[in-house]
């Protein structure tokens, strides 16, 4: 870990706060805050990734250390690291929030790796910032699971997404009340290094604009073109230009559309899309209450703060994204001449999200290319999935095994949740089999083909909150293996796994109503 080479652009380049005081407050004309890790009494490394330990260099050997433990849990720092906490704001459920920040979060630094990749090491759950607002800046192990489990997960789903390097349980405990009821319990104490090229968020820009700093924006504009995105900047050109503003707010929205289109194709809903909680490079972050659809339902939503309004439910993602794109550009006019530009990339946005969502209903279905008529045949089987009760991961991995020249229902029935509902909604599905099954033979795809596409975007395993649950339930025991079980299922999601076969099985009756399970909280 000695051989780290850091590179902390953010806090060389760019205002920090003077106070070094780590008590909550208000921070203006800064966007950040330096703030130091708040010691844990008995780090220990529950689980870490190797594919993200060796995009930072690190061997088996230096995860295995004690001083990885001490780093990674917030007790020592290795020399070249920066510690920093960001400022940002935020719409949260549709309404401005102002400040928010990082509030149990902590930058160690910016590495350049021997490919010359920048990678932002972050600690979550590391302690007080300024912006902890009420809260301790500490996380328990149950959410932590839950974040470092799902950002390996999407990554290897091929979604966009930040890393995680590490789980440390700390020893100590976190008191918090998990669906704000009242009844707040001590629960063990965790924290998770995660890992991205940059960190930035659509508030990290809304916070300066709402304040009127335009210079701070612009300088915070300027910097993230530069830094983030190097590839859009032609040699010599000024990085105020606006036509280069223009290209990068363009490829924002593009970002933005392809990773909600790949939620969809995978049945992953955020459950909090904030716009703190949207990343500037297009990658899911902040795996809060998330979860994956088991039975089919467009307006699933696991979030418990949200389950009257359903603002971040399963199908409204899409528009939802556009909806913080908006709130992005509004922040950034004061950097832009004209709102133009801006306008023309959130066109852009649901060009390339419907062009990309298209792609991904053909490849779900084993198609050549998507029609009009293939995007009514998706359509139609979302609702028949949505009235029979079926599991979308289970259905749409198994209709790969339907035979386009003898369709049958027969491999699709392990989908099923109701049998009542199945015998009701069975001749529907028949007849929606006939209809999909003669589209597949005059797309002329050889089987084999067709089979081979439709399982390489429609995964086998994917991570429902009852196998989360399940893992916390024993890592809260102290026993942290089936965490790395799941890890290494995760790891290959769209391989069969024979021996792995439980953890591609339907949602049981058990965890259908139970805490985790279903509905989560912020705190989840």
């Amino acid at each position: 870990m000695q051989n780290f080479s850091f590179d902390n652009a953010f806090v060389r380049e760019l205002p920090g706060d003077p106070d070094a005081d780590p008590r909550p407050r208000q921070v203006h004309g800064a966007l950040y805050s330096r703030v130091m890790p708040t010691p844990v009494s008995a780090p220990r490394v529950l689980a870490w990734s190797r594919e993200v330990a060796a995009l930072l260099g690190l061997t088996a050997a230096d995860v295995e250390s004690g001083e990885f433990a001490e780093v990674f849990g917030g007790n020592a720092l290795i020399e070249g690291m920066e510690p920093y906490a960001a400022a940002y704001g935020g719409h949260q459920f549709g309404h401005w929030a102002g400040q928010l920040g990082d509030g149990r979060a902590i930058t160690l630094g910016e590495i350049v790796n021997e490919h010359g990749e920048r990678w932002e090491m972050q600690l979550k759950g590391a302690g007080l910032t300024p912006y902890s607002r009420t809260a301790d800046g500490r996380a328990v192990l149950r959410s932590s699971v839950r974040e470092f489990l799902c950002s390996e997960a999407m990554h290897h789903l091929g979604v966009p997404t930040t890393r995680a390097l590490s789980l440390v349980t700390t020893g100590d405990t976190v008191v918090r009340d998990m669906f704000y009821d009242g009844r707040p319990r001590a629960e063990p104490g965790a924290v998770v290094c995660r890992v991205a090229p940059s960190f930035i968020r659509f508030g990290n820009f809304e916070l300066p604009s709402s304040r009127e700093d335009v210079a701070l924006l612009n300088r915070l504009v300027d910097f993230t073109i530069r830094r983030d995105f190097p590839e859009l900047v032609a040699h010599g050109e000024d990085p105020s230009h606006e036509d280069l503003r223009a290209r990068w707010f363009t490829e924002v929205c593009e970002r933005t559309a392809r990773m909600v289109a790949d939620w969809m194709r995978v049945g992953f809903v955020h459950g909090v899309m904030n716009t703190d909680n949207m990343s500037i490079l297009g990658l899911t972050i902040d795996y809060g209450p998330y979860g994956w659809i088991d039975d089919f339902d467009l307006d699933w939503t696991p979030n418990t703060t949200d389950a009257h309004q359903r603002r971040y439910r399963f199908g409204h993602q899409p528009r939802i994204a556009y909806w913080n794109l908006g709130q992005l550009a509004n922040a950034l006019v004061p950097a832009f001449g004209s709102t133009a530009p801006l306008e023309a990339a959130l066109q852009r946005y649901i060009h390339v999200f419907t062009e990309t969502d298209r792609a991904n209903m053909a490849a779900k279905l084993g198609l050549a290319s998507c029609t009009d008529e293939d995007v009514d045949l998706m359509t139609d089987i979302y609702e028949l999935l949505a009235t029979g009760e079926v599991d979308m991961t289970i259905f749409f991995r198994a209709l790969a095994d339907v035979d386009a020249d003898h369709p049958s229902l027969d491999p699709l029935r392990p989908a099923f949740y109701d049998d009542d509902k199945r015998e009701r909604t069975e001749p529907r599905f028949r007849e929606w089999l006939e209809r999909y099954a003669g589209r597949v033979r005059r797309d002329g795809v050889p089987a084999d083909l067709r089979r081979t596409r439709m399982n390489a975007v429609n995964p086998r395993y994917v991570l429902r909150n009852y196998l989360a649950q399940e893992a916390i339930d024993l890592a809260e025991e102290g026993d942290g293996s089936l965490v790395v079980e799941l890890l290494e299922v995760l790891r290959r999601p769209y391989d069969e796994q024979p021996d792995k076969v439980r953890f591609a099985a339907r949602r049981p009756e058990w965890a259908r109503t139970r805490p985790g399970c279903s509905m989560l909280s912020c705190s989840s």
